[in-house]
């Protein structure tokens, strides 16, 4: 599709078979993980360039505000996020269009964003793709109430919630050892990828509406 809606998903069973990436959406992962390991070789003078810096954004540095989602703290944070997108693109096959997939991520960074600026002024600074990952999970779950079986819909709504809360409470999981953890762009990341869900569902609900009159 290229109309930027969510389409009927495949069945749970075609997943587990077809959970392979055609060759389009190869080639587009590819390219961001191409991208993401291009900027993690400019090492550090680099990521202090392209990172959130709240200081640096306030005085006009704003492609901050969009790099900061594609830098990362090492090479395992990196390749956590990397997992993370190739996740995705195996449990929301065919879910949404490219442009539906692109809006989903905009949403997602600029919740964030905004969030960072307004609202969140003890977050001096933050690097990855964590926080733009938990939006495209939470419009995949809007994708899931739609089409899949309410059983894996609810448990993928609750494992994201219970995440979510688990790091409110107790703040990152273990998997990025000492490395800090920003929870707060998790949170803010999958609210802005619900929007962009939601938006997208009645988008589509509205086109049928139409075409049904006509």
């Amino acid at each position: 599709m290229s109309d930027g809606l969510s389409r009927p998903a495949l069945s749970f069973s075609q997943r587990l078979r077809q959970w392979m990436p055609d060759r389009q959406e190869r080639r587009v992962i590819g390219l961001l993980w191409l991208g993401l390991v291009l900027l993690s070789l400019l090492g550090e003078d680099g990521r202090q360039w392209l990172r959130y810096e709240r200081e640096a954004v306030l005085q006009g540095e704003y492609w901050r505000l969009f790099t900061a989602h594609l830098v990362h703290l090492n090479t395992w944070h990196m390749l956590l996020n990397a997992g993370g997108v190739a996740l995705i693109a195996a449990l929301f096959k065919g879910d949404y269009s490219w442009r539906g997939w692109l809006l989903i991520a905009l949403f997602g960074a600029l919740a964030i964003d905004l969030a960072f600026v307004c609202w969140e002024p003890h977050i001096l600074w933050y690097v990855g793709l964590s926080g733009v990952l938990h939006g495209a999970l939470a419009a995949g779950a809007v994708s899931w109430w739609q089409y899949q079986p309410k059983r894996l819909s609810l448990a993928l709504t609750a494992i994201l919630v219970g995440k979510l809360a688990w790091e409110y409470q107790h703040g990152g999981l273990l998997l990025m050892g000492d490395l800090p953890v920003v929870v707060e762009a998790h949170r803010y990341g999958a609210l802005g990828g619900l929007a962009a869900g939601l938006i997208l569902w009645l988008h589509a609900h509205r086109q049928v509406a139409v075409k049904s009159r006509i």
